[in-house]
């Protein structure tokens, strides 16, 4: 028998589960053995029914990981379906083609058990220190020049140790006291969400989540539905230029057809950059994550994050293009095109919802990853540490300044990268004048400069852009500045690792963001007007599910 609930019983329901993820996340982020993990946020928690669709995810975390881990969990399912599984098994993979993208987001998913069957599962993708290989950075060749990759596989069998699946991986790491201490907190999360979710079953005379997640999903369905019958129907199209370190360009061509009568959106790449030799190319998964992440945030961000949600949102990329990658494409940097989507995406709807948009912003964050030897000879190699930009300018208020977007991701603080490796920071400032001018100013970038004191030379990961091509405005708003990328002064043109000698000096200013409106006194059409679209903002810190907690009742 079908279980309905009322307005309110549903609204506690919801807002349990959501909580239930949340300490889920926390969890692993307390145990996580990576800085990435535990100082920056760089993860995703989500619960899933045995179906495999996403229910709830925790409010923290990236849009990328977490929309790619909505449709990695089916994929895993199609290999190990679900009542194959035995009690105590775990299910693991970094294939980037079927999950996150990189080979460095590892994704583990663990059941739940009730009643003798599998009810749900709790999933994590975090952003492990090594998987061997090239590292952190463009410069590989091919994905298996990048790093281990481990196929859809049993972590635990039984509730033991997959040891065979453990000495692998573990031999081909760098740190392999890092990866085992990072996947045992992937798995301890996921046992903590179990727990909560049983309990909070208990308390609700609650076989299992089948009743609760149909109207959970239908409901978010209905209103994100309802949100895009109210677009003016048409298609929309926009493109957008990105530029890296060696000079070359990336061409973004995206055509976004609403179809109110279907209450649907369609958003189509063709036209976009083929494959990269450069490992920045970008799976299907991560450009449906921040395609959907984007339209999410100008649609109804109050409305929860999940399968339902995602439904009425597709995505079509040409296949072996750079917004489609397949095998064997490098594809570890693949956030520098992933995160600069949301700019032809935000151009493209301005011409549907003007005050809702807000004008180009410095898009990727920049990445570093520092090894060598430090001063006793002994061997060292950094977490990934990032580094963000500036937003675009919205309608009612300025950019946010040195603020990740789209990306949820915090700075790693300088004094924990101190501390794990010789590497010493000189500056780290705001670059005033950086942001476009307009009736609302574009955020200000960031100035940040480090050394290694190491005796011998040292190897820097890097991954830059923006260095030629500002963030464009938007109504007339003026272009953010360009990024710079400096070694002892002089511009870095490559995008592979490059090798540093004791006492060099690494520069780093961010691009700024773009304006909004023709700025005051000037003359022009500038549609400048209250801004509805803040959503697109708030969903920096919490991605795109902050309004999680915003009660599926209302809907």
């Amino acid at each position: 028998m079908t279980r309905t609930f009322d307005a309110i019983e549903l609204e506690v329901l919801w807002g349990s589960l959501v909580a239930t993820v949340n300490e889920q996340a926390k969890a692993l982020q307390r145990a996580a053995f990576s800085p990435i993990v535990r100082e920056a946020g760089d993860l995703a928690n989500a619960l899933f029914d045995r179906r495999g669709r996403m229910v709830a995810q925790a409010v923290t975390g990236t849009p990328g990981h977490i929309n790619s881990l909505a449709i990695a969990c089916r994929n895993i399912l199609d290999r190990h379906p679900v009542d194959s599984l035995t009690r105590g098994d775990v299910l693991v993979t970094n294939d980037p083609y079927q999950t996150a993208g990189q080979l460095l987001d590892v994704t583990v998913l663990v059941p739940v058990w009730r009643g003798g069957r599998v009810i749900a599962f709790f999933g994590s993708t975090i952003h492990h220190t090594d998987v061997g290989g090239y590292g952190i950075g463009a410069g590989a060749r091919d994905v298996f020049e990048e790093g281990l990759w481990i196929p859809i596989s049993k972590l635990m069998v039984g509730g033991e140790r997959n040891e065979p699946v453990w000495d692998f991986v573990l031999a081909n790491v760098r740190q392999p006291t890092h990866m085992a201490g990072d996947l045992h907190a992937q798995m301890a999360s996921g046992e903590v969400g179990a727990a909560r979710l049983k309990t909070l079953l208990d308390a609700y005379a609650l076989d299992d989540i089948e009743d609760l997640g149909d109207e959970v999903i239908r409901r978010s369905e209905e209103a994100t539905r309802r949100a895009i019958r109210a677009l003016p129907g048409g298609t929309y199209e926009a493109a957008s230029i990105l530029d890296l370190a060696d000079g070359s360009e990336i061409t973004i061509k995206v055509a976004v057809t609403i179809d109110p009568d279907a209450g649907e959106i369609l958003v189509d790449y063709a036209g976009s950059s083929g494959a990269s030799p450069f490992g920045i190319n970008v799976v299907k998964n991560y450009t449906h994550a921040y395609t959907t992440f984007t339209l999410r945030s100008l649609l109804n961000p109050d409305v929860p994050n999940n399968a339902g949600s995602l439904a009425p949102i597709k995505v079509e990329a040409p296949l072996g293009s750079i917004v489609n990658a397949v095998s064997p494409s490098p594809c570890t940097a693949r956030h520098v095109v992933g995160m600069f989507l949301p700019m032809p995406l935000l151009n493209a709807m301005s011409q549907a919802l003007p005050e809702a948009v807000m004008a180009e912003g410095s898009a990727a964050v920049w990445t570093m990853q520092v090894s060598g030897h430090d001063a006793e000879g002994k061997p060292f190699i950094t977490a990934m540490f990032t580094y963000a930009g500036g937003v675009g300018a919205r309608a009612g208020k300025p950019g946010l300044s040195t603020t990740s977007y789209p990306t949820g991701v915090s700075a790693v603080p300088l004094e924990v990268v101190e501390a794990s490796a010789p590497i010493r920071f000189l500056r780290k400032e705001l670059r005033r004048g950086s942001g476009g001018a307009g009736a609302q100013e574009g955020g200000m970038g960031q100035t940040i400069e480090f050394t290694v004191d190491s005796p011998s030379p040292w190897v820097l990961n890097a991954v830059a852009s923006r260095l030629a091509r500002g963030p464009r405005g938007i109504f007339g708003g003026g272009e953010g500045a360009t990024g710079r990328f400096l070694v002892n002064g002089e511009p870095v043109r490559t995008q592979a690792r490059i090798t540093l000698q004791p006492g060099d000096v690494v520069r780093l200013e961010l691009p700024g963001g773009g304006g909004y409106g023709t700025p005051v006194g000037e003359t022009g059409a500038a549609g400048v007007g209250v801004g509805v679209g803040v959503g697109a903002n708030v969903g920096v810190g919490v991605g795109v599910g902050v309004g999680a907690n915003a009660g599926v009742s209302a809907v």
